[in-house]
């Protein structure tokens, strides 16, 4: 429950960067949203949600209980 509860929260903040990305590009600022991209807020929510995807399940990771994978489901 806790880790669907992080991964709910995390898509949360990653639909809000990419809302927020959506405004600078209609804005017309190519640059202001590439850094945004690259360098800002969508990059970190992105790479938050990878992280918690990848200590749950990536190869030689942690599962969501925090015990090693034995294999797939």
């Amino acid at each position: 429950m806790k880790y669907a509860r992080q991964v709910q929260a995390n898509l949360d903040r990653l639909d809000q960067a990419l809302l927020a990305l959506n405004k600078i590009i209609r804005a017309g600022k190519q640059k202001e949203a590439i850094e945004f991209m690259e360098n800002g807020p969508l990059r970190d929510a992105y790479e938050n949600l990878q992280n918690i995807i990848t200590v749950a399940g990536g190869p030689g990771s942690l599962g969501a209980s925090g015990v090693a994978n034995t294999g797939t489901f």
